[in-house]
């Protein structure tokens, strides 16, 4: 029932306000109590003669407030619901939701849920099943059918990802699930973009299950996103689009970052009316450009307005040079002339002022070039060929051409990538037998790989390479007969190239074809950051990891648990496995973004269904339940009302003002606490073993295996003891008394550390409570064995006393990482004190913890460690039994060799194995040396 902007959830209580004049009646006839009064004698003398008067009514602002009381008590019943919404039709045997969680779905994500609850919530009224299906999730997650609570909890876990949507596979799915719940209503909370397959995902959707189809997309489509960025000659330009059907003017800011988020340029983008695409430069120097990391849009907090941009996005300074250059009234016979209009458009070139090469030279590499291309150079003088050597073995990129000079000049085993044969090849001349030659198809382990092979080009003179074991892997491009067309070699840290033919259009017609300026391209991309991953051409096919991934919102984070090495190629998707962002690592990325640089935002298109359509729009439930503030209101005029009654009786005269003072303020206490705090009076939710957990997590405790061998837990506990004394003692950490655990049933969480000894006498543990010590060492804290046998051979030598067999079958029920004796640089060796050694009643064996990342594979370890934490220890010590003390604080073992030193570095050992638990391995981090050292100068 409803009555705008006002409904009720049960009416028909309402009906009840037809009996308040009967209400008003029957406290008209009901008088309130009499007032009693004390008075002197004479004063009652005096009104003995006077006619008492009883009131027949009780006063009318009585009535009121109790007839007024009453309303509100039938109103509260009756659910009155300010500014209702309207309930959706969710009448079908079950309800399939389908939402898009992509990255469009970020700028209305909290809308989208809040219209997704209502669904559930009318769904769950109805008590009808819930199928949850998320767009852009893993493949396999689960979709139901959930109940009405299940369903919000899911639906609360679900967030944005950075990722287009994948319908067709989804709506699979929730067809496939709908099929035993036919008549269901479907639910498609879009986000308003289409993509590809969407008509065949609708179809399969809605085809023969679905009882009728509510529509929900947003009234606008906001996000606008960055689809192109090109370092040009004069600047970088950017492309951003919109969605169709914003006919407005708008403008918005593209900022670049560089790779520490540092805002370097700004650019204004400007879409004229009716426009869905924008363009704006930034105009900065290309020095300032190859900084840019990243480039996003200002007020667009998602994936699809963030780029981030590798070593493909950055222009680089390309030199030129050549012994002679062409009559200017010829200049297609220059030898430069077809490499600067091939460069040009993705590099920025530089050529020297001078022709003579001593001076050439040094000029182009004062102006730091990645690249250096020289056009039928024969001879390198010997005053600059040192210096130009060591530019090459330090990343630069050194590109030759051939021609009659450097057929002349002889090999250079320093600057040519392969030996040559002295002189040159005529193909197809007057004396020769042979024609010229095409290209073959391009190497699988060359940089041209990819490249479809030039059936247009022909080779008729060339130089040729001397036959070499390794010519084929040298060999970048060849001819049909073979021969090297391009060689290439990888010279310290740069590249030399050689093409075996003439810059100009001479010797062949490779210059004047689409696949030279290809070619020269791929090569500049090489020596953009020499040594990184784009560098490396036998490598374009590794998987490289995750390095900095773009969020949903558009922030650049660490990558996330599910993403997984990326193959970099052409038009690899963006992926949950594969999101947009940086793969590779610091010494070189490749970008992968969300968005094509022909990408386009199109609005969805509405199904065209048989069944029923309801279309709906995101929104928050804006109504108000005032059964709340009606309730309080009503135990508010209750407490009016029973104040009133008090007074009319007399209760605030002198003898009852104490009386009607507690009275009140009881009163008031007990409505407060109803209408304020309604869970006053439930029952306390205190679970058994609180006060156990309490006491744990009060004070740092140090805890030791209950082995069920009462001499070694006895020796245990004194030896944790003596522990704990020496650390009140000599540091500022004051631990708690020593807790003994049962590792089947106590919880472990709330140690940092647990001494186990290793006892073949005591029973095996069960699978079930090593399993539980896996995850207590997953979780960071730490388990110190002590076999106490002196065991120093070595764990894998083959003789072992009984207590490390026992040991090692414990063991191989662990996730155990690689160990290791305790290095001598290694943290705990100066946690606290500086020791060489950790000896405890025994001295000799060594402290065994996980291994370095040196001396292991640090990416693929079995056991989390916690801040850089050894989540394991072993020693052969005894270090309990040089701890152990008796109750008068005196040593309760002798050591072996009986020396009191040996007891001292036993308690100092155990001092560094806690501080390096409580305070992980920040000592060995050297960045914060500096200002530790500030501190303590302080």
């Amino acid at each position: 029932m409803s009555w705008l902007p006002l409904s009720f959830g049960a009416p028909m209580v309402l009906w009840g306000l037809i009996a308040l004049p009967i209400i008003w009646w029957l406290l008209r006839l009901t008088p309130p109590k009499p007032q009693a009064e004390v008075f002197p004698p004479l004063r009652i003398l005096a009104r003995v003669l006077k006619r008492e008067e009883t009131p027949q009514q009780s006063p009318w602002w009585l009535t009121l407030l109790r007839l007024l009381l009453a309303a509100l008590v039938i109103m509260a019943l009756a659910e009155p619901v300010w500014n209702p919404r309207e309930k959706l039709p969710t009448g079908g045997k079950a309800l399939a939701l389908v939402i898009d969680n992509d990255w469009a779905a970020v700028p209305d994500w909290d809308k989208r849920v809040a219209t997704a609850e209502r669904l559930i919530n009318d769904a769950g009224a109805n008590g009808v099943p819930v199928v949850v299906a998320f767009t852009a999730e893993k493949p396999n997650a689960e979709i139901g059918p959930f109940d009405a609570a299940a369903a919000l909890d899911r639906l609360r876990a679900a967030k944005p990802r950075p990722i287009p949507t994948d319908r067709p596979a989804v709506y699979a799915r929730v067809a496939e699930t709908l099929k035993t719940l036919p008549g269901a209503s479907v639910a498609v909370l879009a986000d308003g973009l289409a993509a590809n397959d969407d008509q065949q995902a609708f179809r399969t959707l809605l085809s023969e299950n679905a009882g009728d189809l509510i529509w929900a997309v947003p009234e606008r489509i906001q996000p606008i996103g960055l689809t192109a960025t090109e370092n040009d000659v004069d600047g970088f330009s950017l492309t951003a689009i919109r969605a169709a059907g914003n006919s407005g003017p708008a403008q918005v800011t593209a900022g670049a970052f560089d790779d520490k988020g540092h805002r370097i340029a700004d650019a204004t983008l400007t879409f004229g009316p009716g426009a869905t695409s924008a363009t704006g430069e930034m105009k900065v120097p290309f020095e300032l450009r190859n900084d840019f990391s990243s480039v996003a849009l200002d007020g667009e907090r998602h994936a699809g307005a963030v780029r981030v941009l590798d070593e493909s996005s950055r222009r680089r300074r390309v030199g030129l040079l050549a012994q002679a250059d062409a009559d200017q009234a010829q200049p297609l016979l220059s030898p430069l002339y077809y490499i600067r209009r091939a460069l040009s458009p993705f590099a920025d070139l530089v050529e020297p002022s001078s022709a003579d090469l001593a001076e050439a030279i040094p000029q182009m590499l004062d102006r730091k070039p990645a690249m250096i291309v020289m056009a039928d150079v024969g001879t390198i003088p010997e005053q600059v060929r040192p210096r130009l050597v060591d530019w090459v073995e330090n990343g630069g990129m050194l590109v030759r051409f051939a021609g009659s000079r450097l057929a002349a000049a002889g090999n250079d085993d320093e600057l040519l990538p392969v030996r040559l044969r002295t002189g040159e090849r005529n193909l197809g001349g007057a004396l020769s037998w042979t024609t010229p030659q095409p290209v073959a198809d391009f190497p699988k382990n060359g940089p041209f790989a990819d490249l479809p092979p030039p059936a247009e080009v022909t080779v008729s003179r060339q130089v040729l390479a001397e036959p070499s074991p390794d010519i084929v892997d040298r060999t970048w491009a060849s001819l049909a007969d073979g021969t090297p067309l391009v060689t290439g070699l990888k010279k310290g840290k740069g590249t030399l190239v050689l093409f075996h033919v003439t810059p100009e259009a001479t010797w062949s017609n490779l210059p004047i074809s689409g696949s030279f300026v290809e070619m020269l391209r791929r090569i500049v991309q090489m020596s953009r950051n020499q040594g990184s991953v784009a560098a490396q051409p036998e490598a374009s096919a590794a998987a490289l990891a995750p390095y900095r991934m773009i969020g949903a919102d558009g922030a650049l984070a660490p990558p996330s648990p599910d993403a997984r090495p990326l193959v970099p190629r052409a038009g690899a998707p963006v992926t949950l496995e594969n999101p947009p962002g940086l793969y590779g690592s610091e010494a070189g990325v490749v970008a992968h973004n969300l968005l094509a640089a022909d990408a386009a935002f199109t609005p969805i298109a509405r199904p065209q269904v048989s069944v029923p359509v309801t279309t709906v729009h995101y929104a928050f439930d804006e109504s108000e339940h005032l059964k709340g503030p009606l309730v309080a209101a009503a135990l508010f005029l209750m407490l009016l009302d029973t104040l009133a009654v008090l007074w009319m009786g007399g209760l605030f005269s002198r003898r009852g003002r104490g009386r009607a003072a507690a009275t009140t303020a009881a009163l008031l206490v007990a409505a407060g606490l109803a209408v304020i705090h309604p869970d006053v009076g439930r029952a306390d939710d205190s679970r058994p073993g609180d006060a156990t957990a309490i006491a744990a997590v009060e004070k740092t405790r140090l805890a030791y295996v209950v082995t069920g061998v009462p001499g070694d837990d006895a020796v245990s506990r004194a030896g944790l003891e003596g522990l704990t004394r020496f650390l009140i003692d000599k540091t500022a950490l004051e631990p708690g008394a020593p807790a003994g655990v049962d590792i089947a049933k106590d919880e472990l969480s709330f140690y940092p550390i647990i001494y186990w000894p290793i006892d073949p006498a005591a029973p095996m543990p069960s699978q079930a409570a090593i399993s539980r010590i896996d995850a207590y060492m997953n979780q960071g804290g730490t388990v110190l064995f002590d076999t106490r046998d002196q065991y120093s051979t070595g764990f894998g030598a083959d003789a072992a006393s009984p207590a490390t067999e026992r040991l090692r079958d414990i063991l191989s029920g662990l996730n155990v990482p690689p160990l290791e004796p305790v290095p001598p640089d290694h943290v705990l060796t100066k946690s606290f004190y500086i020791l060489p050694e950790f000896p405890g009643r025994f001295n000799g064996g060594p402290l065994w913890v996980e291994a370095s990342a040196e001396a292991s594979n640090a990416d693929n370890r079995p056991v989390r460690t916690g801040d850089g934490v050894s989540p394991i220890m072993i020693t052969a010590n005894d270090f309990a039994g040089a701890w152990a003390i008796d109750e008068n604080g005196q040593p309760l073992l002798p050591t072996v060799p009986n020396d009191p030193m040996q007891r001292i570095y036993a308690l100092r050992a155990g001092v560094n194995i806690v501080m390096y638990m409580l305070t992980g391995n920040y000592k060995s981090d050297q960045v914060h040396v500096p200002i530790l050292l500030e501190r303590l100068g302080q």
